[in-house]
């Protein structure tokens, strides 16, 4: 079914997130429009998505009915003013950057019709937690049909907008923190002896296991723990954690309203 038109500035990862999760779901649009500068990056996208128009401007992909901001912090004055005598009373305008509030978007375009996301590259598979914020203006009826609008990208959850850049912090970048971890452990698996297909299944399955006890067994952490007298990188603990602390605190400082 077609729901609407939908216009993104910026083509970047985030679009082709949102971009697959639609495909996979097999959400239609009566368009698709695309403002990206980088050719490259654009070609790439258009190659994964051959129904996107590439829009001439910025301004032509905001003529869209739901524009999608998908642009980085730094360059969101400077696309906000670009697009401010475009948007119109019934454009919706999606933010998915940390640190400008809707209130900086609203007063920029003149509109109360702004939202504010924080999505997962899990939703590349439909199975992204994705913390929404509305603007204080935005009624009951425009959020129902915005968070079904989003279905496809997985849970949508509303939360306070002051919440978003932690969200972003402990959810929508916490699989960088252990992706490489894992891959490492495929490599120490097969070192030890265990085909491919053996270490996938191995790490994949001690991982889900390893997330219910810590989070479902009622135990407190330092009993789930215990659970496990060897700790082989013990001795790497504090300085691991003082990496969390100074590296992921420090960055949230950079990126809060």
């Amino acid at each position: 079914m077609k729901t609407k038109t939908i216009g993104f500035i910026g083509g970047g990862r985030i679009t082709k997130i949102f971009l697959k999760a639609f495909q996979n779901k097999k959400v239609a649009f009566e368009n698709v429009k695309v403002f990206e500068p980088n050719g490259d990056t654009l070609s790439a996208l258009k190659d994964l998505f051959p129904e996107i128009e590439a829009a001439e401007s910025v301004e032509d992909a905001a003529k869209q009915q739901l524009v999608v901001l998908a642009v980085h912090p730094p360059v969101m004055a400077e696309t906000l003013a670009a697009i401010k005598d475009v948007v119109t009373e019934d454009t919706q305008v999606l933010s998915l950057a940390p640190k400008v509030t809707i209130a900086k978007i609203a007063g920029a375009l003149g509109t109360a019709k702004v939202i504010r996301m924080i999505p997962n590259a899990t939703s590349f598979i439909n199975k992204g937690y994705n913390p929404v914020a509305f603007h204080p203006e935005t009624d009951k009826k425009a959020k129902k049909s915005f968070m079904k609008l989003v279905k496809a990208l997985g849970k949508n959850f509303e939360v306070e907008e002051n919440k978003l850049e932690g969200y972003a912090i402990v959810s929508a970048m916490l699989p960088t923190y252990f992706w490489f971890q894992w891959e490492e452990m495929l490599k120490v698996a097969e070192t030890t002896g265990l085909d491919e297909k053996e270490a996938k299944k191995a790490v994949e399955a001690s991982l889900k296991k390893s997330l219910s006890i810590f989070f479902k067994s009622g135990m407190s952490a330092d009993e789930v723990k215990d659970l496990i007298p060897v700790k082989p990188i013990g001795e790497a603990e504090a300085q691991i954690k003082e990496i969390y602390q100074t590296k992921l605190l420090g960055l949230y400082e950079k990126i809060k309203a």
